[in-house]
């Protein structure tokens, strides 16, 4: 009786697993969209919903995510996403927002790279940094 109860168990918790990950997945899958259209408000509500139910912040999924080869402030910056770029920097840590990026650039030396300097997030990272 009590293996039973140790394999339902085990079964319990290996379908549990497998239900939040799809469910995180779900949830990550149209951030990119909400970047691009420039939409803080669902931005806002997906960032907490996030929080809520996967006990996940922002800088802990930032780095597992991109939008056409480029990150989430990246984009939002080609974009000129202004609304969700300022808040995800204001919701950022610095170490994340100078750290290198998987091509090997900091968001400031892409910046710089891209000739973006006069673009309002890129201002507001300055100012950050």
């Amino acid at each position: 009786m009590l293996k039973v109860v140790q394999g339902f168990l085990l079964l319990l918790t290996i379908c549990w697993g497998c239900s939040v990950q799809a469910g995180i997945n779900e949830d990550l899958s149209n951030i990119c969209r909400i970047v691009v259209n420039d939409d803080k408000g669902e931005l806002r509500k997906k960032i907490r919903t996030l929080e809520i139910d996967y006990r996940l912040k922002l800088h802990d999924y930032y780095d597992e995510i991109t939008c056409d080869g480029h990150s989430l402030l990246r984009t939002a910056i080609l974009m000129d996403a202004q609304k969700v770029g300022i808040l995800m920097i204001k919701k950022l840590p610095r170490r994340i927002l100078s750290s290198p990026e998987p091509d090997g650039k900091t968001l400031q030396l892409w910046v710089e790279e891209q000739n973006l300097q006069n673009n309002k997030i890129a201002k507001i990272l300055n100012q950050r940094m």
